[in-house]
């Protein structure tokens, strides 16, 4: 019976940190074209009262997606520092290693399907 796989391979990892850094830079990129979209310079002359209700609700938009963003950049961050710190890969609840389809599909993955599952029965308990 072949061992079971406790964590990946140095190349493995390092294939991970690739697609990370990718969505990183994309993220980091959607972040600041968000930013700038919720820094329109409302003293300009042309701003007219009648826009303003649709600019204040396109701004809350804006913010809410560049909370979001930044939130997954932050994620992204912290798959990073667990493929330095060799934890990357491993389910924080069953402590196994998660499948590599999953973590190429949300490469920030902490749990496995089957530790989401365990999870999300958990919190139905409370």
């Amino acid at each position: 019976m072949a061992e079971e796989k406790v964590r990946y391979s140095d190349e493995e990892l390092q294939e991970f940190k690739q697609i990370i850094l990718e969505k990183l830079e994309q993220a980091e990129a959607n972040y600041e074209l968000l930013k700038a979209n919720i820094m329109v310079d409302e003293s300009d002359p042309t701003f007219k009262v009648m826009e303003e209700g649709a600019n204040t609700l396109s701004k809350e938009e804006a913010s809410q997606r560049a909370q979001r963003q930044l939130e997954f950049i932050n994620k992204l961050q912290a798959a990073l520092r667990r493929i330095e710190n060799g934890t990357y890969g491993i389910c924080r609840v069953t402590g196994k290693l998660i499948p590599k389809g999953r973590l190429l599909a949300v490469p920030h993955a902490t749990t496995s399907i089957e530790g989401k599952e365990i999870e999300q029965q958990r919190k139905m308990r409370r």
